[in-house]
C-alpha cells in the first residue's frame, strides 16, 4: 500500500505579504496629506500668534490663495509630468514668454479673448517643442527643458526689450478688481480649483491618467503592453505648456502687465511643491491634492515672513530644508 503523496506545507510556508497599494491618485486623504494639512494648521497657528489682526484677516487669507492660484496651476502641469517619468524646468520662462506676448500692443488688440489664445497658444507650443524634443529626439528630458528655459527666456526679453508692457484692454483689469469677485473670491482661484479638479480627474478617472502612472513607473513594460510611450510623453508636456499658458494670463490678469522677468524661479517652486507632496521624482506616483497642498504650505510660509519682516534669505533656507526632508521622507517610505 502506496502512501499517499505529502500536500503543500502549509504550517511552514511564511505568510504572504500584502500588495502594497499604488492607486492612480492613492486614497482621498493619505498620510502625506494629512501631514501636510498638519503643516498648514502649525503654520496658521504660528500666524494667529506672531500676527493675529494681519494673518487672520480676511484679505490676507485671500492674497495667500491669490498667490497661490498661479503657481499652483504651473504645478498641476509639472505633477503630470513628474509623474510620467519626466522633468520640466521651463515653466517659468514658457509663463514669461506668454505674458510678454499676450500683452504686445498687436496682440491687445485683439481684446481679452486675443491675449487669452495667444497665451495658451505659445504655452501649448513651447509644449509641443519639449515633447517633440524629449520624445522623439530624443533628447534627455534635463536637457531639452533646460534649453527651452534659455530660449524662452531670451524671446521674452527680445520682444519686450526689456521693458513692462502694460496692459490697456478693460476686460482684462476688470478681472484683477474686486467688482469681479464671485462671493468674494477672485477669479483667478476659481480657475485655479478648476484647473485643480480637471488635473485631478484626468489623472484618476481616465486611461490618460493610467498611461501617465504606467509609462512612469515603467516605461519599456507599458511599451510592451501597448501604450504609446512616445505619443504619452508628448501629451505630456503639451498639458504643461498649456498649464503654463494659462498660468501666464492670470498673472496678466493679477498684475496688469507683461514682464520678461515674469515667472521667475517657477520651476523650482513646482517641482519643490510637487515633491513635498508626495511625487516620486523617478516617477510613476503622485497625486494633485499632495501637489496643491505643497503650494498651500509655500505660499503660507513666504506670507508668514513677509508679515513678520523675515529676511528672504531665511525663507529660502526654510524652503530648502523643508525639500530635503521631504526626498528623505521618500527614501525612507521606498526603501521599506
Amino acid at each position: 500500500m502506496h502512501d499517499a503523496a505529502p500536500g503543500p506545507d502549509t504550517d511552514s510556508a511564511p505568510p504572504a505579504k500584502p500588495a502594497r497599494r499604488r492607486g492612480l491618485g492613492g486614497s482621498p486623504l493619505d498620510v502625506r496629506h494629512l501631514s501636510l494639512i498638519g503643516v498648514l494648521v502649525v503654520l496658521a497657528v504660528v500666524g494667529a500668534l506672531t500676527k493675529p489682526d494681519e494673518f487672520l484677516a480676511t484679505e490676507n487669507l485671500r492674497l495667500i490663495l491669490t498667490q497661490a492660484s498661479v503657481i499652483g496651476v504651473v504645478t498641476v502641469g509639472v505633477t503630470f509630468v513628474i509623474i510620467g517619468g519626466g522633468i520640466d524646468l521651463s515653466v517659468g520662462a514658457i509663463v514669461a514668454l506668454a505674458s510678454v506676448w499676450a500683452t504686445t500692443v498687436a496682440t491687445q488688440d485683439f481684446g481679452l479673448g486675443g491675449m487669452l489664445v495667444c497665451s495658451v497658444l505659445v504655452g501649448v507650443g513651447c509644449g509641443l517643442v519639449n515633447g517633440l524634443l524629449v520624445a522623439y529626439g530624443p533628447m534627455v528630458p534635463f536637457i531639452a527643458t533646460l534649453a527651452m528655459l534659455a530660449s524662452a527666456r531670451g524671446l521674452a526679453l527680445q520682444i519686450s526689450d526689456g521693458k513692462t508692457q502694460v496692459v490697456n484692454v478693460d476686460s482684462v483689469l476688470d478681472l484683477g478688481v474686486a467688482d469681479s469677485y464671485v462671493l468674494g473670491i477672485p477669479p483667478i482661484v476659481l480657475v485655479f480649483a478648476l484647473v485643480c479638479v480637471v488635473g485631478w480627474l484626468l489623472l484618476n478617472r481616465t486611461t490618460f491618467g493610467r498611461r501617465t502612472v504606467a509609462v512612469g513607473g515603467n516605461p519599456e513594460a507599458s511599451r510592451l503592453a501597448g501604450i504609446a510611450v512616445k505619443r504619452q510623453r508628448l501629451l505630456l508636456y503639451l498639458l504643461s505648456g498649456l498649464c503654463c499658458g494659462i498660468a501666464a494670463f492670470m498673472l496678466i490678469i493679477l498684475t496688469g502687465s507683461g514682464q520678461n522677468t515674469n515667472g521667475n524661479l517657477y520651476e523650482l517652486d513646482a517641482i519643490a511643491a510637487a515633491i513635498i507632496g508626495g511625487t516620486l521624482l523617478s516617477g510613476g506616483r503622485g497625486t494633485i491634492l499632495g501637489s496643491v497642498l505643497g503650494v498651500l504650505v509655500f505660499t503660507t510660509i513666504t506670507n508668514l515672513f513677509a508679515l513678520n519682516n523675515l529676511q528672504t534669505d531665511v525663507q529660502q533656507i526654510a524652503k530648502g530644508a523643508i525639500i530635503v526632508a521631504a526626498v528623505l521622507v521618500q527614501k525612507g517610505r521606498s526603501s521599506s
